[in-house]
């Protein structure tokens, strides 16, 4: 049976739903048989091993089933191009969604063990780092979940992010082999390796009938290699699913080199083709690194465009007439925005077609999404790089940028400056391509992930291409999906739902509104509260697992779970904690609550500024912890921060921390699992925040801090240490970082942060914000002591969640941006 994208695979015979016996039989017969393990005396990771490919047997059979609708259909397909896809663990993912819930639990009863400890022996997939990966894993959820012909592609790294870990304070990071006891889940599919093209340089020729050409030639080449990933929908015997490319070599090594006694020449094309999908985001300080990133994002896109193209032959053949109307790839960020000269390159170069039709094709099928209103997080290659790595897509980007110039100057005559401003080609002594955009006038359709995100952007960063293209702008609110941010990872709540207003919210989230009828009721709020108990109970100790700090289960646990970033403010968080201290070493307590403080998250390998917060957070939690004076707070930094730990930390969290600068976070979808397990939210006007405020009501969250416009005017007379000089809260805890009180034995190293706070420069405004933030503390502080208040607050924040379903963002994606329908049956 053929199991290949382009090609159709043959139809299920009537007999194979047959095939399998009952799942502990399965289970059985991979723990001897595939795994030769028939006696693995209790070891979790052989039982994990059988128990998955036994449920991936079952997820195989709807898997072919869908595939046979999908390659059947003859309306739109969508392929998700990311380079992040962070899904974190799959077992139990699987077994929700296939409703084999009670299957499993007869299969792990022979050998003694039960879903959550052989679960545990499941490595996170490393396929992302933090939002924008989690947020491409939740819509491939939702898109299986709705019957939509959705396809993700991306890269199956190696060794994904990094593991982290802390020494003295510091992040270090060691390589996250996760791939290690192999991926049960994936399936190899070598007949689909695509051969992509690096270096070399072009060439021009003319035709039969003497129109010019041009060729890429002298390339060194290498392939990508396939694997394949399930996604299964909930309950609805639908599975998508997520292509991941392996880099390899064209030749494995060089025998006559090996023969020669010169080893590492011998493999060395081998191991410089692999180091393409060993790690996610090499760190590119270096030109190498430069290299190397872009070398990955053209191998995604090259590859999944050509696999694309490949199904269209396999169904159509050479006729690319409707091939547009017929597919749409959606661009995760700026990461594949090489897909726009890719496209044109093998549509003109290997199929022949003209560049006003290819051009067609192309501009009505890409679709752009933005993730950040960070100028400096929107990438741009040199030109010197990009002609040494991939000149024939140097030379469609330049054409591109004419002809788009071009436009411009009907548009705008005589007026130099904007085509200075939106031209492709950023000039200069070293000039530089400008990959946001080339996506913004290769798309169809540019869309921003929160509303005020949405606003900033064609207000601001994109504001030229709105005046020109002002209907490819649309917004698009991220969602996440509470089958995995609530069915899944909080059992508790799950059943206390199912038991008062039923389980259609696993499929349709709207229907949690029906808990506002019980916001008052107090039995509800009894079972409420010992559903967040249990959930404390749990998170304190996965904790002291962890870190060994003991988290009291009377205290508020307020947590800060996200990348580690200064415009995040985790510094803010920090300087809080160390305000809350120096009230306790004051003996000024009054109206203080008991609380735990957890802050999580990766610093990027080359990120200074952010490594040296993780530094302080952890100096200030070991001061803290160990002050015998202090019996009202805890701090502890969460070691390598991931899917499976969000997944104990969100039910148990009961304050959620969204403090970013306003205007700078795009959208935010930590807050929104937060939301819906019912903590409540401290937070600025910023993302989705302003959103979630919205819906769950002023009243039902903490907000502090400036808008969005307050802090454009604040930055043009920004004097913090006025304010910190006019304050005696603020400047009591400059003065014990300033000090050396947190880093006694190793003077001046937060030197770095504090002068940054008391820089008028500061684009971030910690100190602009800290007297507000500190007041919005106290009032949590005070909701606290009143738990009736706070039940009440925390049952109407889950109530309100159901427009932050990823279900909802992709139904408008479906119905707005991509014009798709589910798959018939």
């Amino acid at each position: 049976m053929s199991n290949t994208l382009d090609q159709k695979p043959a139809a299920l015979d009537k007999n194979d739903e047959q095939i399998l016996g009952p799942l502990p039989t399965e289970m059985r017969r991979h723990l001897c048989y595939t795994l030769g393990h028939p006696n693995s005396n209790g070891d979790l990771k052989y039982y994990y091993q059988a128990l998955a490919l036994a449920v991936r047997d079952r997820v195989c059979q709807q898997w072919q089933a869908t595939r046979q609708r999908f390659a059947s259909s003859t309306g739109r397909r969508v392929h998700y191009l990311s380079l992040e896809f962070l899904l974190g663990r799959s077992l139990n993912n699987a077994v929700l969604n296939l409703d084999l819930a009670e299957s499993v639990k007869s299969a792990l009863k022979q050998y003694g063990c039960e879903l959550e400890e052989v679960a545990e022996a499941e490595l996170d997939a490393g396929l992302g780092n933090g939002g924008l990966g989690r947020l491409a894993a939740c819509f491939l959820d939702s898109c299986a979940n709705l019957e939509l012909p959705v396809a993700g592609y991306g890269i199956r790294y190696e060794f994904g992010m990094f593991h982290q870990h802390i020494e003295n304070g510091r992040q270090v990071e060691d390589p996250d082999h996760w791939l290690r006891d192999g991926n049960p889940w994936e399936i190899k599919r070598p007949e689909s390796t695509r051969t992509i093209k690096l270096y070399g340089h072009t060439e021009r020729y003319h035709d039969a009938e003497g129109v010019p050409h041009s060729r890429w030639v002298g390339t060194q080449d290498l392939l990508a290699l396939p694997f394949d990933m399930p996604i299964p929908g909930y309950k609805n015997e639908t599975v998508n699913t997520l292509r991941l490319w392996k880099a390899t070599t064209t030749d494995v090594f060089d025998l006559a080199e090996f023969n020669s006694g010169s080893y590492p020449e011998a493999v060395a094309e081998k191991n410089n083709a692999e180091q393409i999908s060993m790690v996610l985001y090499p760190n590119d300080a270096s030109e190498n690194g430069k290299e190397l990133r872009l070398k990955q994002q053209y191998f995604l896109v090259s590859a999944s465009l050509q696999d694309v193209l490949a199904q269209w032959v396999n169904q159509y053949g050479d006729d690319f007439t409707d091939f547009g109307k017929k597919n749409c790839f959606q661009l995760n960020d700026t990461h594949p925005a090489s897909a726009v000269p890719e496209l044109m390159r093998l549509l003109m170069d290997e199929h022949g077609l003209a560049w006003d039709d290819a051009w067609k094709i192309t501009s009505e099928c890409m679709a752009y999404t933005n993730h950040t209103l960070l100028p400096e997080a929107l990438e741009r290659w040199s030109v010197g790089l990009f002609s040494h790595l991939l000149p024939r897509l140097l030379e469609i980007i330049y054409e591109i940028n004419e002809r788009f110039l071009g436009e411009v100057a009907k548009l705008y005559p005589g007026d130099l400056e904007i085509r200075k401003r939106v031209s492709l080609i950023e000039e200069g002594d070293h000039p530089h391509i400008r990959m946001a955009y080339l996506s913004i006038v290769g798309s169809f359709s540019v869309n921003g992930v929160a509303a005020l995100h949405t606003e900033l952007l064609k207000s601001g960063l994109f504001s030229d291409f709105y005046k020109i293209w002002p209907k490819k702008f649309n917004n698009k609110t991220n969602g996440v999906t509470q089958r995995r941010w609530l069915s899944h990872c909080n059992p508790g709540l799950r059943g206390l739902l199912n038991d008062t207003i039923g389980d259609q919210w696993e499929a349709n989230l709207e229907e949690m509104a029906k808990l506002a009828d019980f916001a008052d009721d107090p039995a509800f709020h009894e079972r409420w509260a010992e559903v967040k108990l249990a959930n404390k109970r749990r998170l304190a100790e996965y904790v002291k697992e962890n870190t060994g700090i003991v988290f009291p289960e009377n205290a508020m646990f307020d947590v800060q779970v996200k990348r580690i970033h200064e415009y995040k403010r985790q510094l803010l968080n920090v300087m809080h904690v160390v305000h809350l201290y120096d009230r306790i070493r004051r003996g000024e307590t009054q109206g203080m609550v008991p609380r735990c403080v957890l802050i999580g998250g990766k610093a990027a390998p080359g990120y200074h500024i952010a490594k040296l917060i993780v530094k302080l957070t952890n100096n200030v939690a070991n001061v803290i912890n160990n002050d015998p004076k202090n019996d009202l707070l805890k701090l502890v930094f969460f070691p390598n921060y991931r899917v499976s730990a969000m997944e104990v930390i969100c039910p148990g969290t009961e304050l959620s921390e969204q403090i970013s600068t306003a205007g700078k976070e795009a959208s935010g979808t930590g807050n929104m699992k937060f939301m819906m397990n019912g903590a409540l939210t401290i937070g600025t006007l910023d993302g989705a925040n302003i959103e979630i405020r919205e819906k769950a009501g002023e009243e039902n969250f903490f907000l502090f801090g400036m808008d969005a416009n307050e802090v454009t005017q604040t930055r043009k007379d920004y004097r913090p240490n006025e304010i910190i000089s006019a304050d005696s809260d603020i400047r009591r805890v400059m003065e014990l970082i300033e000090g050396g009180h947190f880093n006694a034995n190793e003077p001046g190293i937060f030197d770095l942060l504090t002068s940054g706070v008391r820089n008028s420069e500061d684009q971030w405004l910690t100190i602009a914000d800290f007297r507000s933030y500190i007041d919005a503390q106290q009032q949590v502080e005070a909701t606290y002591q009143d738990q009736k208040k706070w039940n009440r607050m925390s049952i109407l924040n889950s109530a309100h969640s159901g427009w932050f379903s990823s279900d909802r963002t992709i139904q408008q994606y479906a119905d707005e941006i991509w014009g798709v329908k589910p798959l018939e049956r």
